[in-house]
């Protein structure tokens, strides 16, 4: 009998498949997604301390539906701001196992436009 994984189970694999090849340092932390049925939160991660340098939510920013494309984009311009408040301009990317589609996208782009490079 084959057993069907759940989309959860495979994209933690696939999140640990990259993580093994990505890792965030001070000088470029990594960006890290979550993403929920109701909200979307983002984190600039310095791998090598195990420190969270900066964070950002749908939850701390108050939006009404954290679950839509725009929120992301509001997460991602928070975020973006944020680093450049500690001077940080480079990050890798990590979309945590999720399609690079979507409220994903949304995120990563409005953090480019904010000035971000990755």
């Amino acid at each position: 009998m084959i057993s069907k994984e759940s989309k959860n189970v495979s994209r933690v694999r696939r999140h640990a498949r990259v993580r093994a090849k990505i890792s965030g340092t001070a000088a470029c932390p990594r960006l890290c997604v979550y993403r929920s049925n109701k909200n979307i939160e983002a984190q600039l991660i310095d791998d090598v301390k195990r420190v969270t340098l900066v964070a950002s939510s749908s939850m701390s920013l108050g939006l009404e539906n954290g679950s839509n494309i725009e929120a992301a984009a509001k997460v991602g311009a928070d975020l973006a701001n944020k680093a450049k408040s500690k001077k940080i301009k480079k990050v890798v990317f990590d979309r945590s196992g999720y399609i690079y589609h979507g409220r994903v996208k949304a995120l990563a782009e409005a953090a480019r436009e904010a000035g971000l490079e990755f």
